[in-house]
């Protein structure tokens, strides 16, 4: 049995709201404890990991119980957190888009879960959900434009952090993502 200080509630959400709200829960505790967020969202666990990771909080591990997926975060002292930092080279959908429609022979990455990408993705879109992202990442080739999309741009963010780590320097997040594309799409929708 795991020792938490607080528990949040997530269940039910979609990304981006159990970042969000875990984001808000984290500035409630004091250095030390323990956040446990229950979450359904099955993407839940690679963008809370994710998230940890970019801020230096510790992401404990998760646990699974049915349905529901209870994350573990320890609060960092203030001396090993960072800032959360934004993946510095951003496109629009507006500018992806006209890539496209120009077919410039660029490769569009999709880090969303696999139900997501099924329902509705970018024409001739790659499938690496971000929690395969660590495993998969080889299956991309550096020298080519590689551009991240999510549902609202908080997951290409931290796939785009991982790829520029590995070595990847071709590589774009495209903000909001699908939340907001309106360009031509694929799918079971």
């Amino acid at each position: 049995m795991i020792k938490t200080d607080k528990v949040l509630d997530a269940k039910g959400l979609a990304c981006p709201m159990p970042i969000v709200k875990t984001k808000k829960a984290m500035t409630e505790l004091s250095a030390g404890q323990v956040l446990e967020v229950q979450a359904t969202d099955k993407g839940s666990k690679a963008d809370i990991a994710g998230w940890a990771k970019n801020t230096g909080h510790q992401y404990l591990g998760t646990v699974e119980e049915g349905d529901v997926l209870k994350h573990y975060l320890r609060k960092s002292n203030p001396e090993e957190t960072k800032e959360e930092s934004k993946y510095p080279h951003v496109i629009s959908n507006d500018e992806l888009k006209k890539k496209l429609e120009d077919n410039e022979g660029i490769v569009v990455l999709d880090v969303r879960e696999p139900a997501e990408f099924a329902f509705n993705r970018i024409k001739g879109a790659i499938s690496i959900p971000l929690g395969e992202m660590e495993e998969r990442y080889t299956e991309l080739n550096k020298d080519d434009q590689i551009y991240v999309v999510c549902r609202t741009g908080n997951r290409s963010d931290m796939a785009a952090h991982l790829l520029s780590e590995k070595g990847y320097n071709n590589v774009v997040n495209v903000v909001p993502g699908m939340s907001e594309w309106d360009g031509e799409t694929t799918g079971n929708n």
